[in-house]
């Protein structure tokens, strides 16, 4: 890998998150589960992460505050607006995803 400054490095993480949750963004149409189930881990996920990030800084946010970062909007505003009723095959694959702890956050 070529040699990048620290922070340049930081600024290409910072960049390639807020592309991230840009996509989760346009992406409303896929439910939380499902990319859980596909990888591991979900919006909730990087909010978390992204509340403990602010922690170690010493900034005094909340959760409702980090996933609105991720959300793009409040959580209550996206779950009433996007998100479905999970199907049995998705609890059932769920189910498999949370049980082994290599493939969670």
């Amino acid at each position: 890998m070529a040699d990048i400054d620290k922070q340049t490095q930081i600024e290409l993480e910072a960049a390639a998150f807020r592309t991230l949750t840009a996509h989760l963004l346009k992406r409303n149409d896929v439910q939380n589960i499902d990319i859980m189930n596909l990888a591991g881990f979900c919006r909730n996920c990087l909010s978390k992460w992204y509340l403990a990030a602010a922690q170690e800084k010493g900034l005094d946010i909340t959760m409702d505050d980090a996933r609105e970062q991720v959300y793009g909007m409040t959580y209550d505003e996206w779950k009433s607006t996007y998100q479905k009723d999970a199907t049995p095959e998705q609890q059932a694959a769920f189910k498999k995803v949370m049980a082994d702890p290599d493939l969670t956050s």
